[in-house]
């Protein structure tokens, strides 16, 4: 997952760009907003949407998130995990090119208990010396109780939005670290939370009592897990154990490993593959179809 992402992982991701470490963080967040507004023509083509930062009380105190949505009309709600990064330019633009396709989606700021967002302006600035140390001190709060904590205020926000069609399903997608946090909004509000995406995801399979993959069973929503090819080789019996979860809690899973590396989904991410991550784009659209 993107927190054991090692400097070795991302010089060899970022060899296959032709670019080093040093220079892919010196790109900064300017190439990520490039690199995702080519890949979102789609965006471009939609209908007229409305963004705002919002502010959602949680159980914890007071959380700041992006929410965008078509400027007309309601639509199913969609909760965005981010990756280790956080919320940032890069899940702005990602959030834009799904509100076009109909949605109401907010990002959320996972990291709000340590500081409002951008905590980075982009993945490169996850490189930098000493800012790992940082976000793990952050990262260390969402335990999975505050996770599940935060996913119900989440779910409340969007019931209380105009802009949200209570008729239909809720979504979630998650990155990385935010893979197994759709698992747990699924569990957390099972009557509202009907599809779960989860893209390079880490942890979802443990030995823990509370292992997402063992609450699926408390769950009403189908899963998207999308995998690695990496991941997978470093754990390759976890897609079978979360495909024998779901086979017995009778919940619907597209699990497939793709041909790209930890991280292909995120275009500020140096393993970013624009073809697989439109591929794995076009299966989460298909899955939200169904809420």
């Amino acid at each position: 997952m993107c927190d054991e992402f090692t400097a070795k992982d991302q010089d060899q991701a970022l060899a296959g760009g032709g670019v080093t470490r040093r220079q892919f963080a010196a790109l900064g967040s300017a190439a990520a907003i490039a690199g995702c507004a080519n890949g979102n023509a789609e965006a471009d083509a939609g209908e007229s949407l409305v963004e705002r930062t919002v502010t959602v009380t949680t159980e914890d105190g007071v959380a700041d998130a992006f929410f965008v949505h078509p400027a007309k009309g309601a639509h199913p709600g969609i909760i965005m995990w981010p990756d280790i990064a956080g919320l940032r330019d890069a899940k702005k633009i990602m959030a834009r090119q799904l509100a076009a396709s109909n949605y109401a989606v907010l990002v959320v700021n996972q990291y709000y208990r340590s500081m409002p967002s951008p905590v980075l302006e982009s993945f490169a600035d996850f490189l930098v010396e000493g800012t790992r140390e940082k976000i793990m001190g952050y990262r260390e709060l969402l335990t999975p109780d505050a996770v599940t904590r935060d996913a119900k205020a989440w779910v409340t926000f969007l019931d209380g939005d105009d802009a949200v069609d209570k008729t239909r399903g809720i979504g979630s997608n998650g990155y990385c670290m935010g893979g197994p946090f759709t698992v747990r909004t699924a569990a957390a509000v099972p009557d509202r939370v009907g599809a779960a995406a989860s893209f390079h995801g880490g942890g979802l399979v443990t030995d823990q009592d509370d292992s997402p993959h063992k609450l699926l069973a408390a769950t009403n929503a189908s899963y998207l897990i999308a995998v690695a090819r990496n991941d997978d080789a470093r754990a390759p019996n976890d897609k079978d154990e979360f495909r024998k979860a779901a086979d017995a809690a009778k919940r619907p899973a597209e699990i497939e490993v793709y041909a790209a590396d930890h991280g292909w989904c995120v275009p500020d991410s140096p393993s970013w593959d624009p073809s697989e991550a439109d591929r794995a784009w076009q299966r989460m659209l298909a899955l939200y179809a169904k809420l």
